[in-house]
């Protein structure tokens, strides 16, 4: 804007709205910017929270076990395999 244009809306907002009330206006439309500034920047610190906390945690993978070599069995697969077999032939009663 022109110096010009600034002078003419001052001139219209003094007959409008008179020469007291132009102080009051201008004060509350200050706090009224410093409020909408402080608004957007609560705002923005929320939504940046929110995309750190919905952003997934890399969980830690757990060591896979040793490799067993072929000929030996583990604890835990003899047991499977005896409650496989268990199951498949159930003991004889007589």
């Amino acid at each position: 804007m022109r110096p010009v244009h600034i002078l003419i809306l001052l001139l219209v907002l003094i007959i409008i709205f008179g020469a007291s009330k132009l102080p009051d206006i201008a004060r509350n439309i200050g706090k009224s910017a410093k409020v909408l500034k402080s608004e957007l920047s609560d705002l923005s610190e929320d939504s940046s929270n929110k995309q750190v906390a919905a952003e997934p945690q890399n969980p830690q993978i757990p060591a896979a076990p040793p490799a067993s070599s072929p000929g030996a069995a583990s604890p835990t697969s003899s047991k499977t395999t005896n409650q496989q077999t268990a199951i498949a032939h159930p003991p004889e009663t007589t």
